[in-house]
């Protein structure tokens, strides 16, 4: 029978499937990220209309956050018994629907269950995606595709100002919400007609061989609930949650707060606001593009693969840390936007990297279970930053709430640092 090596460049039919299922991941990715950040561009306005304080404002754009990460851990073995197509369907058509009720809320209460329904119903959004590029993508393809699919969420935020604070402007919040919540919808019916997995798909012997191809390597054993639970035991698992914890915490900081950031501590107006939103963000797309190339190459040529992917994780989250304390003290508006600019580069150059050492810290059988555990200590800290930052600029300014965010970011560095040493064994 004939096969083609995992080196081999795929058949016509196979490289068309693999293209329509990026397009449709980073095009359900982008809208994913439309509907966190309508929120954060809306911030103002909905404040005012509901007449809700900073601290309240805090707790709204934070309820996301909380649904999401709870939702990331039982969320992929969903995914794997339900597949990619029907779970991130059906995830698409419940965050859309309850991105349209947030356009529909005239209390807090209600904003509050909109909003937690929009982070359950997003959930499947990256574990869908990690999926879809190991089904079409043999093993040593997937780090340009997997850098791909991410990029989508910094595309996303640098996206939603632009294209919302013009849509504001012209009718009202309201209209944000009702627009995004459509274009989900819409999403997940092209969604469900476009994609199918291999299983559904008619392929000869040497195409399924080309995405069956491991490089030699046996089949990873099953993962048990046990052998999940064993993961705690190793602090390089509690060193993954802790520096995630701290990146993602500084990161949202930015993502739920900057637009409304600029209005009121930098005394931008609208339009303004929405250009200088979105210049971080565009600057982060090419992070999340170029840090999983660069980490790549480098790890290719080093000695230990686990130092090397942690200290580039560990590097960015302490540049992140360098620019956020001259974006909070500076006077000049132009230097702070270059400064977040750097920042939000280094955030999503940060994240790449930290999924990229999950795959060389777990045994085989356990990537995409210490995946998904540090990606919940992440969003924890992604709830976290939207309150903690709220109460602080109510109580003081956005200057202590930055300081804070970095102050945090650096403790995550550390952990990963000293905590994360050595691969964790397949059998422990």
């Amino acid at each position: 029978m004939t096969t083609l090596s995992p080196f081999a460049a795929p058949s016509p039919h196979i490289r068309r499937s693999q293209q329509v299922a990026l397009v449709l991941l980073v095009v359900t990715g982008v809208i994913n990220y439309l509907d966190r950040a309508t929120l954060a561009v809306a911030n103002e306005f909905i404040r005012a209309d509901l007449g809700l304080s900073l601290g309240q404002m805090g707790v709204l754009l934070s309820a996301f956050s909380w649904s999401y990460a709870l939702c990331q851990l039982p969320v992929g073995a969903l995914v794997d018994k339900i597949g990619p197509r029907w779970l991130l369907g059906i995830g698409l058509v419940v965050w859309s629907l309850a991105q349209a009720a947030g356009g529909l809320a005239a209390t807090f209460g209600w904003f509050v269950v909109a909003r937690i329904i929009l982070g359950i119903g997003e959930a499947p959004q990256f574990p869908a995606a990690a999926r879809v590029v190991s089904n079409w993508f043999p093993v040593r393809a997937r780090g340009t595709p997997t850098g791909i699919y991410n990029s989508a969420s910094p595309l996303g935020v640098a996206l939603a100002p632009l294209l919302l604070s013009p849509l504001i402007a012209a009718t009202s919040w309201h209209w944000a919400f009702y627009v995004t919540g459509g274009m989900g919808l819409v999403a997940a019916l092209i969604w469900v007609s476009l994609y199918r997995d291999p299983d559904h798909t008619k392929m000869t012997a040497a195409e399924r061989a080309y995405l069956e191809a491991h490089d030699g390597a046996d089949a990873a054993p099953k993962t048990s609930f046990a052998s999940w639970r064993a993961l705690f035991r190793h602090r390089a698992t509690w060193g993954m949650m802790l520096g995630f914890f701290g990146s993602v915490y500084l990161n949202w900081v930015y993502l739920t707060w900057l637009p409304g950031y600029l209005r009121t501590e930098r005394h931008m107006d609208l339009a303004q606001s929405g250009i200088a939103a979105s210049i971080p963000f565009f600057c982060g797309f090419a992070g999340a593009l170029i840090a999983g190339w660069a980490s790549d190459r480098v790890t290719r040529h080093a000695a230990d693969p686990v130092a090397a992917r942690r200290n580039a994780v560990v590097v960015s989250m302490l540049g992140m840390v360098a620019f956020t304390i001259p974006a909070a003290l500076v006077e000049s508006n132009v230097a702070a936007v270059a400064c977040i600019s750097i920042v939000i580069f280094l955030a999503n150059a940060s994240s790449a990297c930290a999924w990229s050492l999950a795959t060389v810290v777990a045994p085989r059988s356990r990537i995409a279970s210490l995946g998904a555990i540090q990606n919940f200590g992440g969003f924890l800290g992604g709830a976290l930053a939207p309150i903690l930052t709220g109460y602080i600029a109510q109580s003081f300014s956005f200057v202590p709430a930055l300081l804070t965010g970095a102050a945090i970011a650096f403790c995550g560095a550390m952990s990963y640092h000293f905590l994360v040493g050595r691969p964790i064994p397949e059998h422990d």
